[in-house]
Formats: C-alpha cells, sequence, structure tokens
C-alpha cells in the first residue's frame, strides 16, 4: 500500500475523506489483528540478482502477511541490489537488503512496517565499490564484504565487484572461503580492488612447532611442514603410508598386507633397545599415539620436528623426534562442504610358491638317494609309500594359493566447513572398509570429528576438537600361510565324501583350509577412541595471550578369539580354545601457556611459559578356557569351558608433571635465536631422580637479507641454522624401580597352597631416562626467484643411559636388573629439494625430491662387550644379523679341503673368519647384514594439462638385508613341503644350496641360518595417479563447486633382486604386502 498527498482545499471533502481512511484503517486493523499470530513466524527465501528494492517488497508482501508504507520519491527505494539470502525471518532480511542503503525500516502493529531515510546516515555514509579477484586476478564471485563490527554486509557478484555504503571510520573486512580474511580502512576511498590470498599460499608460510606457529623464513629448527593436499595425495587409509618417502630423515615402512595393519616409523634412526623408537605425535595440541585413527582428510598440516633445539620442548617425550599433526577448522564465509570416495582392488605383489608335486618328488628321491635308498623310479614305491599314486598321477594343489584371494579398500567421507566472523565450525565423517588377502581378514573403521571455535568477545576466544572412532576388525593371525606352504601338494583338501578334512594325507600336517571355514577362526576386534580436547585463550593485552588446554582420550578395546578343535592351532590339541582381552585406558592432559611478544624497533621478543600434567591410566582383564561346549558360542560364555579356565587382570598409571619455557628472539628479522627449556617431573622414577631438565639452544641467519646479497639474482632465499639441545626417552615402565611379587604354585602334603616369590627381575631405584643431545646445522635456500628450493641438513644424535638388561649373580636371588648402561649414536645428513621445472598457462610439471643417509651404531653396552644373545654388537646399528658367513657349496674337487672342517661335498662351506682349521660360535661369526638401509630416496613428479593432473611417486630403500622366511625354508629332508632352491647334487654343483639328506633337518642343518639372508634393497613406483577435474561452466550448473575424478595405482611395481616378493615386507611369509588400483572422485559444493 503506497502512500499518497491529496492536496485538497475543501474543508468537508477533507472531513469526509479523513472519516474514510480512519474507518478503514480501524477495518484493516480488526483484519491485521485475527492474524497476528502469524507475524514474525514466517521464514524467506530471497534470490535476487540487480532487482530494485522496490520490486523485492513487493514479493515479499506476496510472500507474507506485512505490508510496506513508504514515499514512492524515497531515493534507496529504487536502488538495484543482489542478495541470495535462505531462512531467514523479516528483519534479518530487511537488514540484509536495506544494508547497501541509507534506508531504515520501523514495526507498526499489525505487520505495517514503514520505511523512511535515516539523514546522519545519508550525511555521514558513502558509497563504495570495488572489484575482488583472486591471486591470478579471475574475479571471484561470493566474497562477503562486512562492516567490522556492525550487521552491515553484501557479497560480490559474478565479475567479482560489491557495492555497500558505509563511513569513513569504518573498516571493510573481505572474506571468502579457501582465502585469508583480509581488512581495509575506508578513510577517503571510495573505489577498493583487492586480490585475496588462498589460505593454502598462506599457509605455507606458517609452520607449527611446539605450542605454538612461527613463519617458515624465521625458523631456527629443522622441521618439515607438509600441507593438506600433499598428505592425501597417495590414496591410503592410513595417513602415514601416504607420506613414506616424502620427508627425508623420516623412515617409514609396510611390514604386513592385512587389513588394518598399521606401519613402522623412526625419525633418524633407532637410538633405544629396550625401550620404543616410535615418535611422538601431537594431535591438535594433544598427544595421542594412534594416528592410524585419524582420517587423511581431515588435516590441515603435519609438521616433522627432527631435532633436538624443535624436539626438547617436549622433554622426556621428544628423543624420537615428535609429529604434530593440526586438524581442519571452519571458516566465516560460504558454507564449503566436501565429499570424497574411492574403491579399489588389492592384489598380492608377489608370493613365492613352494614346491609342485614334480618338484618334491625329485627332492625326495635325492633324500632317499644319499642315504641308499633310491637308485631309479622302480625305487618311487618305497619312496612315497600310500601317496604313490598320487605323485604318479600328477596330482598337485597350490595350498597357498588356494587361500589367498584379491582384496579390497574403499573409503567414503564428508565434511563441513563453515562459520561467521566469531562461529567456526568444522565437521566431518569418515568410513574405511578394508578386505585383506585372507578370507575373514577385514576392518572397519568409522570416524566422527567436530571442531568448534567461538569468538566470545574480541579478547577472549573458546573451543573444542573432538574425534570419536570406532573400529570393527577380524584379524588373521593364524600363521595360515606358514601351514600351507608346509602342506605336501598331492594331498587334497578334501575327505572322500567331500567334506573338508582336519589333516590331509598322512596326518602331519593341519589342514590350512580349516580356518577359512566361518566360526573355525575368529579373532575380532573391536575398539572405541574418543579424543576430545578444549581450549580457552584470553588476549587482555596487546601482547599478551593466556591459553589453557584440557585434553581426554579415552580408549576401549575388546579382543575375542575363538580356534576350533579342527583349527590350525589346535588340530594337535584337545577341544577348542577361547579367550577375551579387554582393556580400557584414560590420558589426561591439562596444558597453561603465557605468551608474550613484543617488538622494539628492529627487535622482536617472543616469550612463552607452559606449565602441564599429564595422567596415563590403563586396566587390563583376560580370561580364557579350552573345549567349548557349543563352538557357537565362540569366546563367550566362558564358563562354559569344562578346562584351563583362568583369568588375570592389570592396573597401570602414571602421572607426568612439567614446566617449559622458550625465546624467541630476532634482531632486523635475519639475525634469529631460539633458547627452550623443560623439566619434566615422573611418578615412574624414584625421588631422587625423578626430575630432569632439557635444554636447547638454535641461531640461524638469514644471510639473504644482508646488504651484499641486494645486488645478485642467483639466491632468492639463504639461511644458515645451528642447533643443540637434549631431549629424553621415557621409556621406563612404571613400577620399574621396585621390586614385585609372584604367585608361585605350591603344594605340601598334596594339598595346594599359595606361596610367593620375588620376580626374577629386581627393581632399580636408580632408574632414569634416556638422554639424546643432538647438534644440527642446516641449510635452507631458494634459487632463481625459488624455482628451486631446498634444505640440507647435518645431524650428530649421541644418545646415553640406554636401559639395558644385566645378568645377576645366583647368590643375588634374582635373575637380572634393568640399568642405564648403554650409548648409541646417529649420524648422517638429509637433502630436500623441490623444482618447478615448467610453468605455463596449460601445464606445469614440479618435482620433489628427499635423500636420506644415517649411520646408526652401538657404542657402548654391559662390561663394554657384545650381547650375542640379543644381537647387539657394539659398532653396529641396533639391528643386524650376526652369524656365520656362507662362501656356497663344498664341491667335489674340494673333498679334501672340506674334510680338515668335518665336511663332504654337498654340505653348506662357511667361512673360517681366524683361519684356525675349525667353525666356532665365538669366532666365526660376524655381522652378515643390517636391517636398516643404508639410504632412501624420494622422489615425486606432478604434472598438470589443463584439467588433468598426474602424480609420479617413486621410493627407493638401499643397503638393508632381510631374513627371508621362504629362502630359509629349505626342507633338506622333505618331510615337509617348502621352498623350490637349487640344491646340490653330484650333476647340479650348486652353489646355492645344500644337498638333501635325510641325516638332518632344516632347523638342525649344518650353516642353515645363513640361506634366508638377502639383500633388501628395494625401488618401486609408490603411487602413480591420474586425475581429471570438470570444468566450472559445467559443474555450477548442477551446483558442484568442484569434482575431480582420479584413478590411481599404489605399490604396483616393484624392483629388487628378490623374485615374486616385496622386500619392504622383511621377509615374512605370512604378511605379504599388496598392491592396489583405485578409483575415486572428490567433490566440493
Amino acid at each position: 500500500m503506497k502512500s499518497f498527498i491529496t492536496g485538497v482545499k475543501n474543508p468537508l471533502l477533507s472531513n469526509a475523506l479523513l472519516v474514510m481512511k480512519m474507518t478503514s484503517f480501524l477495518l484493516l486493523v480488526c483484519v491485521l489483528q485475527v492474524s497476528a499470530r502469524g507475524f514474525g513466524q514466517e521464514k524467506l527465501n530471497l534470490r535476487y540478482k540487480n532487482a530494485e528494492i522496490a520490486g523485492i517488497l513487493i514479493n515479499i508482501e506476496k510472500q507474507t502477511n506485512y505490508r510496506f508504507l513508504y514515499n514512492n520519491q524515497l531515493t534507496g527505494i529504487r536502488q538495484k541490489v543482489t542478495i541470495n539470502l535462505e531462512n531467514v525471518d523479516i528483519r534479518q532480511a530487511l537488514d540484509n537488503l536495506f544494508s547497501q542503503t541509507i534506508l531504515t525500516y520501523r514495526f507498526m502493529s499489525n505487520g505495517l512496517i514503514v520505511i523512511n531515510e535515516d539523514a546522519r546516515k545519508q550525511n555521514a555514509e558513502k558509497k563504495v565499490t570495488g572489484k575482488i579477484t583472486d591471486p591470478n586476478g579471475g574475479p571471484l564471485s561470493g566474497v562477503t564484504v562486512t562492516i567490522k563490527g556492525k550487521a552491515k554486509a553484501t557479497t560480490t557478484n559474478e565479475q567479482g565487484v560489491f557495492t555497500i555504503t558505509a563511513e569513513d571510520d569504518d573498516i571493510l573486512v573481505f572474506s571468502y572461503v579457501g582465502y585469508e580474511s583480509q581488512e581495509i580502512k575506508i578513510g577517503d576511498k571510495t573505489q577498493i580492488n583487492l586480490s585475496l590470498v588462498s589460505t593454502a599460499s598462506s599457509l605455507e608460510n606458517i609452520v607449527v612447532i611446539g605450542y605454538g606457529t612461527v613463519k617458515k623464513r624465521d625458523l631456527t629448527g629443522s622441521v618439515v611442514s607438509l600441507k593438506s593436499d600433499e598428505v592425501k595425495k597417495v590414496p591410503a587409509g592410513n595417513v602415514m603410508e601416504s607420506v613414506q618417502g616424502k620427508v627425508a630423515g623420516v623412515d617409514i615402512t609396510r611390514t604386513s598386507g592385512g587389513a588394518g595393519s598399521n606401519v613402522n616409523i623412526t625419525v633418524r634412526g633407532n637410538r633405544s633397545l629396550l625401550a620404543q623408537n616410535n615418535p611422538l605425535f601431537i594431535v591438535d595440541g594433544i598427544q595421542y599415539s594412534n594416528f592410524q585413527d585419524i582420517n587423511p582428510n581431515d588435516i590441515q598440516s603435519m609438521e616433522v620436528l627432527k631435532d633436538a633445539s624443535s624436539t626438547a620442548i617436549y622433554g622426556s617425550r621428544g628423543a624420537n623426534g615428535v609429529i604434530i599433526i593440526t586438524t581442519k577448522r571452519g571458516q566465516a564465509g560460504k558454507v564449503r562442504v566436501g565429499a570424497n570416495a574411492y574403491y579399489g582392488i588389492t592384489k598380492l605383489t608377489g608370493y613365492p610358491r613352494p614346491m609342485n608335486t614334480q618338484q618334491l618328488a625329485d627332492l625326495k628321491r635325492q633324500v632317499a638317494r644319499t642315504g641308499g635308498a633310491w637308485s631309479s623310479p622302480a625305487d618311487d614305491p618305497t619312496v612315497f609309500g600310500a601317496a604313490y599314486q598320487a605323485v604318479r598321477d600328477g596330482v598337485n594343489i597350490d595350498w597357498p594359493g588356494s587361500i589367498l584371494h584379491d582384496g579390497s579398500q574403499q573409503d567414503y567421507g564428508v565434511n563441513v566447513a563453515a562459520g561467521s566472523e566469531k562461529t567456526k565450525v568444522f565437521f566431518s565423517f569418515d568410513y574405511f572398509k578394508e578386505k585383506g588377502l585372507l578370507k575373514n581378514d577385514k576392518s572397519g573403521r568409522y570416524t566422527f570429528r567436530l571442531n568448534i571455535d567461538q569468538t566470545i568477545v574480541s579478547t577472549l576466544k573458546v573451543g573444542l576438537q573432538s574425534q570419536v572412532t570406532y573400529y570393527d576388525e577380524n584379524r588373521r593371525a593364524d600363521n595360515v600361510l606358514t601351514s600351507a606352504m608346509k602342506v605336501f601338494p598331492y594331498y587334497t583338501p578334501y575327505n572322500d565324501d567331500g567334506t573338508l578334512s582336519k589333516n590331509p594325507g598322512s596326518g602331519a600336517q593341519a589342514n590350512p583350509l580349516q580356518n577359512d571355514v566361518p566360526g573355525n577362526y575368529i579373532n575380532q576386534f573391536n575398539t572405541t577412541r574418543i579424543l576430545s580436547s578444549a581450549y580457552a585463550e584470553w588476549k587482555p593485552l596487546k601482547d599478551l595471550t593466556l591459553r589453557s588446554n584440557l585434553g581426554i582420550t579415552n580408549s576401549s578395546s575388546r579382543n575375542g578369539q575363538f580356534s576350533h578343535e579342527n583349527s590350525i592351532d589346535r588340530y594337535l590339541a584337545t577341544g577348542s580354545m577361547s579367550r577375551v582381552n579387554n582393556t580400557t585406558q584414560v590420558d589426561i592432559l591439562w596444558e597453561n601457556i603465557v605468551t608474550w611478544q613484543k617488538k622494539i624497533s628492529e627487535h622482536n621478543l617472543d616469550v612463552m611459559l607452559v606449565t602441564s600434567y599429564l595422567s596415563n591410566k590403563q586396566d587390563s582383564s583376560y580370561a580364557t578356557g579350552t573345549g567349548q561346549l557349543l563352538p557357537g558360542q565362540s569366546w563367550y560364555a566362558l564358563i562354559s569351558n569344562p578346562s584351563n579356565v583362568s583369568i588375570w587382570s592389570n592396573y597401570v598409571g602414571s602421572n607426568l608433571m612439567s614446566g617449559a619455557f622458550r625465546l624467541n628472539y630476532s634482531y632486523q628479522g635475519k639475525y634469529l635465536v631460539t633458547l627452550t627449556g623443560r623439566a619434566d617431573g615422573a611418578s615412574q622414577l624414584s625421588k631422587q631422580n625423578r626430575w630432569s631438565f632439557f635444554p636447547s639452544a638454535a641461531f640461524a641467519w638469514r644471510a639473504i637479507d644482508e646488504n651484499f646479497m641486494a645486488g645478485q639474482s642467483t639466491f632468492s632465499d639463504l639461511k644458515l641454522r645451528l642447533s643443540y639441545g637434549v631431549a629424553g626417552n621415557a621409556a621406563v615402565k612404571a613400577y620399574s624401580t621396585q621390586s614385585g611379587l609372584i604367585l608361585i604354585p605350591f603344594s605340601w602334603n598334596d594339598q595346594s597352597a599359595i606361596s610367593y616369590g620375588l620376580d626374577p627381575q629386581t627393581g632399580n631405584p636408580d632408574l632414569k631416562w634416556e638422554l639424546t643431545a643432538t647438534s644440527n646445522i642446516g641449510l635452507d635456500f631458494g634459487i632463481l626467484q625459488n624455482r628451486i628450493t631446498g634444505s640440507v641438513d647435518f645431524y650428530d644424535s649421541r644418545t646415553r643411559d640406554l636401559l639395558l638388561p644385566r645378568v645377576l649373580p645366583p647368590t643375588s636371588g634374582y635373575q637380572k636388573v634393568v640399568q642405564n648402561v648403554g650409548k648409541t649414536r646417529n649420524r648422517g645428513f638429509e637433502i630436500a629439494l623441490r623444482t618447478i621445472n615448467i610453468k605455463s598457462n596449460n601445464f606445469s610439471w614440479a618435482s620433489n625430491i628427499t635423500y636420506t643417509r644415517n649411520k646408526e651404531r652401538i657404542v657402548e653396552l654391559v662390561g663394554k662387550q657384545n650381547d650375542i644373545a640379543n644381537g647387539w654388537i657394539i659398532g653396529s646399528p641396533t639391528k643386524v644379523f650376526y652369524d656365520y658367513e656362507k662362501q656356497g657349496i663344498w664341491q667335489t674337487a674340494d673333498s679334501g679341503q672340506a674334510a680338515v672342517y668335518g665336511r663332504v661335498p654337498g654340505d653348506i662351506r662357511l667361512k673360517d673368519l681366524n683361519d684356525d682349521k675349525q667353525i666356532t660360535a665365538n669366532d666365526d661369526r660376524r655381522v652378515v647384514g643390517v636391517a636398516v638401509p643404508d639410504y632412501s630416496v624420494g622422489f615425486s613428479n606432478d604434472f598438470t594439462f589443463k584439467n588433468f593432473d598426474v602424480n609420479v611417486y617413486v621410493f627407493a630403500r638401499m643397503g638393508q638385508t632381510i631374513n627371508s622366511d621362504y629362502a630359509a625354508k629349505y626342507e633338506i629332508n622333505g618331510i615337509e613341503n617348502g621352498a623350490n632352491v637349487n640344491y646340490w647334487t653330484p650333476e647340479n654343483p650348486s652353489n646355492d644350496y645344500p644337498r638333501p639328506t635325510s641325516k638332518t633337518s632344516r632347523t638342525q642343518m649344518y650353516g642353515g641360518t645363513t640361506l634366508g639372508y638377502k639383500d633388501g634393497s628395494f625401488v618401486k613406483i609408490r603411487n602413480i595417479t591420474l586425475g581429471y577435474t570438470l570444468p566450472k561452466t559445467l559443474t555450477q550448473k548442477f551446483g558442484v563447486g568442484s569434482l575431480r575424478w582420479y584413478v590411481s595405482a599404489r605399490n604396483y611395481f616393484t624392483f629388487s633382486k628378490i623374485d615374486d616378493y616385496d622386500p619392504e615386507g622383511e621377509g615374512s611369509l605370512d604378511r605379504p604386502l599388496n598392491k592396489l588400483i583405485v578409483t575415486g572422485l572428490n567433490l566440493e559444493f
């Protein structure tokens, strides 16, 4: 209803009109009163592009019970605006609609809204326009433009143009998902053109360190940062598997292809002998070792802290390196939804087969021939007995082949990032499922994440990070492939009546197919882990920040096991076996952080103080029994087991209190100093050793910022780093300082009694942390405008006070004690390079290269002597193969020399190291191989051509030795099936394997332990990915912001000296590795 001006001079007519108006108004009031309950409850959807406000108001009147009263002569009523609102009330709609004008509104009764102009706004505000672009100059549509501290806002159109009215003192805030928010004060400007910086580009220059962040240019320690795109480039359920070889100094290996299997990780070598060498993992500020729980798509960045100046801030937990994972957060602006899905088929990377029927028959004939029992096929009936007909008929069963099958891997996830300037939310859900290469080998993982950040006032911010992970798994840990390798190939798996046999053939071996029968073998794991943390951050002063973090990790797991009486591990036992393990763990971390930052002229000072309290509590219980009455009850109803029922329970608790500081100082931005220190007090240690201090210092010089570098054009970045520090390994187990009691079965006069004795290992009140002192020198550089960037690091880590067992004399009443008596050393250098080889509008090619060489050595052991029993040799790495050296096989021409050593032609020839004409364990064994590599290399290439992208990643691990189960499974007496090898006979004078004979066995064979050592070096094409991103002009028609399809081949090509086997598996026959071909989609809305 529009207003009008009568302009009539006749009083009678004027009075009549006035009465009509009042009557109409009263009628309108009555009508509106009837529907008053509806006002204020309607929700509006407004989508207009370059439309007049007057027309929008008319449409609002049609959608609702509201009516507008205004003068058509108002200047703002004909103004054109672009607006896009969903599910808003009338006040929100009008606030947004009038934010770009000087119009105001006022609610009257019964849904009448009066619109007018604000004279003050007309005088104080002005029209500001501009264009917002991306770093490449392209227009950004949908950028939110708000006036800081006010409700007024607008968005850019498809050309990136915006218009808003504001005052000179106002500050415009520009925000857009995926880009850094920027603020600009208006002042006297009426035109503002701005290029936003992408979040990815901004994050590239920010590195997360212990309890804070720092600009990459200001780093003084050895830290490597991987961003989200690099972390998820290789599709994998385990985030650390996807970064294998991408960080110099970090050795990551897969040793199993089983469903849900984990990886092994070390940073700059192994330091400890008894303790763990795994790095410390920090997730969103909370210690969390179960990194496999994390959805790779949730990760914003991953930082690897390698030198002591970076890790000393974590004190007794930092000696093995620290890996910090930061998850994604919500962002102000448009709601952003991402979805991903992939499905792939897994296959064996290679698996060596045992002897077939013909090969085994030849071996058995040679065994009999050596013993004088075979000279021709006429003797076969005697050699093979009841199996003679099967051998003659050529019956041949590939037992491992009948057990191994293709597996699968699939992953489905969705995430939502949203927020305003004050509230930011990130939510994600992921489901990962893997089916292994064996039946009933499966793993399912469900992951939920919710991150919330809330600004209460400008100086106070709070937040919550929470993750819930649930696993439903059944793992094959039954050594079924070892059993399959033993069974003779001419034995069949089924009885004459078609039923599955328990013991094929002679009954000497179990039928491995029995464990494939549903219900015969169960190894079920159900695990729930909750990682939850909250923080409050207060900034009472400009230079002072106070933050408090509280984190709680709650874990609950149950492992139920059942082995049927026909299963592999029970075929020689009586009845079935049932077992259940339950474990719960609660970790609480409370940390308070004070940060003070001050800039005085050319001096920058950053001081941080930390207090920390960490509590760990774990309890576990165990119950088992045999002879389950109803096999269908599996590991439930243990009371129904008639035999061997037993229970056990345990509790372990520990606390750690700490105080730490860090001081960062820079002068002119080019001379940088970092000092850190941390004191840890641990409940595991006795009072006299409870507290330890871990200091570090680092210096960096940004030579590129010196005046003498200003005139050159070769280097675009150049920084020298020096550091030294001490970190610890929290390796002392709880209660190790105390001696324990154990229950000893006892009886007196045929009556059972309770008796106790001392634990064979006595407590040691003098135990303390293992300590690692590391010095590091590094160089960071950029060449040709950063077309080539990289870093080189040299380090020397010396670990002392190693925890080692020491044998005690019998007179002490104990067998051993653990003491701090050992030393190790790791030295090496690392190179990381990134090159931008080609960059054009349609084509780009970039490469990443990493090189790691580490020299790991044991420096000192108990009594300064080698520990042969544990394989610890002074001067060698922590993991070695100490054995005789095989030179070959004694040949017929060397029979005289062989006789000197008591050997005959066809026996293994061992090297006489001291040339005393005898082979002895004390004098003729040495280190014949090491299980750690001499060096490793990663080489990744990324290509883009228009909308296509290609990644090819090659990883090499060179110089390590493996002990091959297959190579060692030479059944010299033919009593079991085994490896197909080139053994010695008079007609085949091989130097590989000894002559078959019935006089010994594989386990008792002279020099037999030397047969398994193989060169485990390998080069593998870790990943090949081809992707295609659909053009935005096409996807936007369907409301999709981005759609990428890809196909990836993972671990598909491996090159080594070992046939039909992936050496990364370290020689195991029971844990063969797999390769995967996968296809998937990435969507963004």
